[in-house]
Order: C-alpha cells, then sequence, then structure tokens
C-alpha cells in the first residue's frame, strides 16, 4: 500500500478521479459508503484523501477491513475502487462478574450495529445484579449528514450499592431511571463532539448496615445532567492491533430539585496510547485523570471496581472525588487462523483516590493505593464487531489487597 500512495501522489498532479466502485459490501448500503468518504468525482487523484478513507472506513462498526485500488481509464482519468470486508454486526454479549453480596450477577444484552446498512446501532440489555435492570439505547452518528447525528438512550438500573460512612458501611437499594438525549458532531477526521442533557431520578433506600444521622435512609430526587464529550481519534486499525494516540474528555454538570442537595461538576480524560510490537505484538496503555467537586458525601463519583479500573480488586470497594488511574498490558496473539485470534496479555493496573472532602495528599495514602498485576487471554473473532471475550486475573500487591477473576467482552480499555 505504502509504495501504491507514493505512486499516487506523483500521479495525482495530472489524473482526475472520473469514477468511484465500492465493492466487498452486502449489508452495508453504497450510498451510506459514498456519504462517508470524501473522494469526490472530478477531483484530482490525492493519495493521502484516499489513506484518510480507508481509515475512515475501517473504523466503521460494520467494516472489519477495508482497501483499494486505482486503475487508470482515460488519458487524464482513473478509477478508484474501494473494497470492504464486512463485520457481523447482530452481537449478542454478556458479562458476568460478582455482586456485593457475593451473590452471581450478570449482563446479557443485543446489540445491531448495523441497522439498515446505515451503521446505526441499535441495543438493550438486561442485568440480574440482586435487582433487575434493563435500557436501551440507538445511536445513529450519520443520520444527518456525513457530521452530524443523534443519540438516544434508556435505563432503569437498580442495584445493591455500599455507602461508605465514619463508623462503618451501610448497603443501600440505588435505581437510576434516566433518559438522555445526545448531538454528534464531527468536526474532522479525528475530532468530535457529543453534547446534550440527561434527565434522571435517583432512590436510595436503606437496607442493612451502619447508620449516621447526617444521612438519610431514603432518599428519592430528580435531576438533571448537561453533558459535553471531546474524542480525539489518531488511532490506526488493523484488525485485533492498534496503534496510535487516542484522548477522550468528559465533562458533566449535575443540579437538582432537591435544594439540599447542592450541584455539581464532574470531568475526566482518557489518555490512551497503542504501539505495535513486532508483527504479533501490542503494547496498550490508559491513563485516566478525573476530579469532581470535593463534596463530603458518602455518594462520590468515582468509584473503585474491578469491572471499571482496577481488574481484581473487587466490585465498589471503594468511592472518591478525584482519580488516577493508569492501566497499562501487552498483549500477543498466540494463534491466528482465518476468522479466529488467541491473545494473551500481561498487565499491570493502578491508581489513587481523593477521599471526599480530603485534598490531593490523599493520593499519596497507603490506604487509598491499589497496584494490581495480573494475566489475562482473549479469544478473538475478526469478522465479528467488537467479538472479544475476555478473562483476566489480577492479584493485588499493596495494603489490604484482593485477587479475583474478571469476564468481559471486548478489550478492557
Amino acid at each position: 500500500m505504502l509504495i501504491t500512495l507514493v505512486g499516487l501522489s506523483v500521479a495525482a498532479q495530472t489524473k482526475r478521479v472520473t469514477k468511484i466502485v465500492i465493492q466487498g459490501n452486502e449489508k452495508t448500503k453504497s450510498s451510506f459508503l459514498e456519504k462517508v468518504i470524501q473522494l469526490k468525482l472530478g477531483t484530482e487523484l490525492d493519495s493521502s484523501q484516499i489513506d484518510e478513507d480507508i481509515y475512515r472506513l475501517k473504523r466503521l462498526p460494520s467494516i472489519a477491513h477495508a482497501y483499494f485500488q486505482v486503475v487508470d481509464d482515460e488519458i487524464e482519468g482513473c478509477t478508484v475502487t474501494y473494497g470492504v470486508e464486512e463485520n457481523f454486526t447482530l452481537i449478542p454479549f454478556a458479562n458476568v462478574y460478582t455482586s456485593n453480596n457475593e451473590e452471581f450477577a450478570y449482563r446479557i444484552g443485543l446489540q445491531e450495529f448495523n441497522a439498515l446498512g446505515q451503521n446505526i446501532t441499535l441495543g438493550g440489555f438486561y442485568q440480574k445484579d440482586i435487582f433487575d435492570s434493563y435500557g436501551a439505547n440507538i445511536r445513529a452518528p450519520y443520520i444527518l449528514g456525513r457530521k452530524l447525528g443523534l443519540a438516544f438512550s434508556y435505563q432503569n438500573l437498580t442495584t445493591q450499592e455500599p455507602v461508605f460512612l465514619d463508623n462503618g458501611t451501610a448497603d443501600y437499594r440505588y435505581n437510576n431511571e434516566s433518559v438522555e438525549l445526545l448531538a454528534l458532531y464531527q468536526l474532522n477526521f479525528k475530532n468530535r463532539f457529543e453534547f446534550g442533557i440527561n434527565f434522571f431520578t435517583e432512590d436510595y433506600q436503606y437496607l442493612f448496615g451502619s447508620t449516621d444521622p447526617s444521612v438519610p435512609q431514603e432518599l428519592n430526587v430528580d435531576k438533571h445532567l448537561f453533558k459535553l464529550i471531546y474524542n480525539y481519534d489518531g488511532l490506526r486499525y488493523h484488525y485485533q492491533y492498534l496503534e496510535g494516540f487516542r484522548s477522550v474528555l468528559n465533562l458533566q454538570y449535575v443540579g437538582s430539585t432537591n435544594t439540599q442537595l447542592p450541584p455539581f461538576w464532574i470531568g475526566f480524560n482518557d489518555f490512551s496510547y497503542f504501539k505495535r510490537i513486532g508483527s504479533k505484538g501490542n503494547w496498550a496503555t490508559r491513563l485516566r485523570l478525573g476530579i469532581s467537586s470535593n463534596l463530603d458525601t458518602p455518594f462520590a463519583p468515582f468509584a473503585v471496581d474491578n469491572n471499571l479500573n482496577i481488574r481484581g480488586v473487587g466490585n465498589l470497594i471503594d468511592r472518591g472525588t478525584a482519580a488516577i488511574v493508569l492501566n497499562t498490558e501487552y498483549r500477543h496473539t498466540l494463534y491466528e487462523k482465518d476468522w479466529f485470534v488467541l491473545q494473551g496479555n500481561v498487565f499491570m493496573d493502578g491508581g489513587s483516590w481523593r477521599n471526599p472532602g480530603g485534598d490531593f495528599g490523599d493520593f499519596g495514602d497507603k490506604q487509598n493505593l491499589r497496584i494490581y498485576p495480573g494475566l489475562g487471554i482473549r479469544f478473538i473473532h475478526k469478522k465479528i464487531f467488537n467479538a472479544i471475550f475476555r478473562i483476566d486475573y489480577g492479584h493485588g500487591v499493596t495494603k489490604e489487597a484482593a485477587k479475583g477473576v474478571v469476564f468481559g467482552i471486548g478489550q478492557y480499555f
């Protein structure tokens, strides 16, 4: 491809695109792919534009791989053919984990990532985590053109949540029912924005454990949340391998109808870096920096949880108002045959949190610092979007450390 691109850069001074062909797509509409690519009829042949289009196509959920071919068809004209290999996009999923009372918990669902052949995502789930939960979502990033889209979701989540008090831990039945609407805007190839509003109701009901006169045993309040997400994506994709840098900034402002609950803000940024190592290796690193209003509340927003940030640490074992988390791992392809890939990984997860109402010195407190090395394995289907079944085992090496196995669908980060 590199040699072809060099040749194209020379030919681009005189050649014009007289025909564009898209092939290999069966479910994905050709009209949709023509809307996504930027190369147009009558323009000069531009190797950088073709290169950008190829990686734009590879990022689509419906596309496993993309390639191109250029053939001269006139003295000053040429035909550009984009070929694609499609993913299977109707995907069931299941996550299995342990609930806060050590019972079996799970989430199952079904997602279609290419509804109507337009790369529209439709999905729904059911969760059993002591209590029943469910939700549904639709995401259409190109429904209003190449740059504009919409996303809508509904969730009714009920879990048993630990609340950390000065004199011990209490367990609450927590319900969050929410409706969210987002506008999606793609500034250019690498920069995307999402912004919108979420209306939700939080309901806390005391179950058992410690009590505190200053902490209510029942709380039901309507809230609203304004959200802004900025995504910089400079990644290069080649099947299970990634290379490059990505940054995702998430800013939220939360208000309440209850005057006794002050409004607060929360923001966090995930910085991710991926590097190919040889022909079979991939080094992956994610750094999360997060901070929120430093309210002295047992319902602080940043959680310590092995499904979110530290593999093996346990299910929702602590909370904070600021967080620093680093996940780094080396992924290596152990076996690859046609559509199947067996991948192993060695990882190190670490992080620290600021206590609610505390200061930044809490990051150095041994009770807040957690470091968990571990091993994992991945079973990957190359032709099914995000069909990665992962198993990780993490073993803590810091104070009062735990150990455990974490299952899931998709890479951990």
